[in-house]
């Protein structure tokens, strides 16, 4: 799974690219953590199920060797290449568009819903994607999600001058919040959880920076890294710990549905 821009990545903010190399030294994590939504999903032989923004793969891949087909949507063509290589069926897709109509007897997302905005069009989406009775099983940033990291971006773009929007183009909803979307859209809501996961970071605090928000940084040109380096700065005294090991302070939203 991946932390990705599988929405209309054309706007502005959204403006996220990847690499497949680089996603694997500062962000193996987040497949590696998405073993626990991937025990929520539970695949079963025989299944065909939509992993949506599936990255490079990897757990695209552990549905596969549970028994089921997969089909896998990103918009990355560098993940997606990555995921094709693990011998994964991945197409280009938008997840705002879904093209699917009752295909899947499950849809399954880890990590990137909170990168596609307009959660109404993508949970319509999914529905329709959806056979009737189908689940839907997903974890992504919840309501309070980095909120250190986006607080301190947002602080860096007030004192050198910059887009403090770019600091935090996601959508991290509360649980009631999207349960409540969900049973807007015909999905019966099994269960959801917020839960806090404080997250280390193989690369530290400034892997993390430039992998997951790059724009917001570019945007200073020749200031990038001073700018970096002043956003690390002000973070250490809350996500550093005394060993010097750098954590996230992510928030982490589970839901499992069903389309009545």
């Amino acid at each position: 799974m991946s932390e990705q821009t599988t929405g209309a990545a054309a706007r502005p903010e959204r403006a996220q690219t990847w690499s497949a190399a680089g996603y694997d030294r500062n962000a193996r994590f987040v497949s590696e953590y998405g073993v626990e939504i991937l025990n929520w999903l539970a695949p079963q032989p025989g299944e065909r199920i939509l992993d949506l923004g599936c990255g490079d793969g990897v757990l695209s891949q552990k549905i596969v060797e549970a028994g089921a087909e997969v089909v896998g949507a990103d918009t990355s063509e560098d993940l997606l290449g990555a995921a094709r290589e693990r011998g994964i069926d991945a197409r280009h897709i938008d997840g705002e568009a879904l093209p699917f109509d009752q295909e899947f007897d499950a849809v399954f997302s880890n990590a990137a819903l909170h990168w596609m905005r307009n959660a109404d069009a993508v949970i319509d989406g999914v529905r329709r994607a959806l056979k009737p009775g189908g689940r839907f099983v997903a974890e992504f940033g919840g309501h309070g999600n980095v909120a250190a990291c986006v607080t301190a971006m947002r602080a860096a773009a007030d004192k050198f001058g910059g887009d403090a929007a770019l600091a935090g183009p996601w959508f991290f909803p509360t649980p009631g919040e999207y349960q409540a979307r969900l049973e807007g859209a015909g999905f019966t809501v099994e269960r959801t959880a917020l839960v806090a996961r404080p997250t280390p970071l193989p690369t530290g605090m400034k892997g993390w920076l430039m992998t997951f928000r790059p724009p917001f940084f570019e945007q200073f040109g020749h200031r990038k890294d001073k700018v970096l380096k002043w956003v690390t700065d002000l973070l250490e005294p809350v996500l550093r710990a005394s060993d010097g090991q750098w954590f996230a302070d992510y928030m982490r939203l589970r839901v499992a549905a069903t389309r009545q």
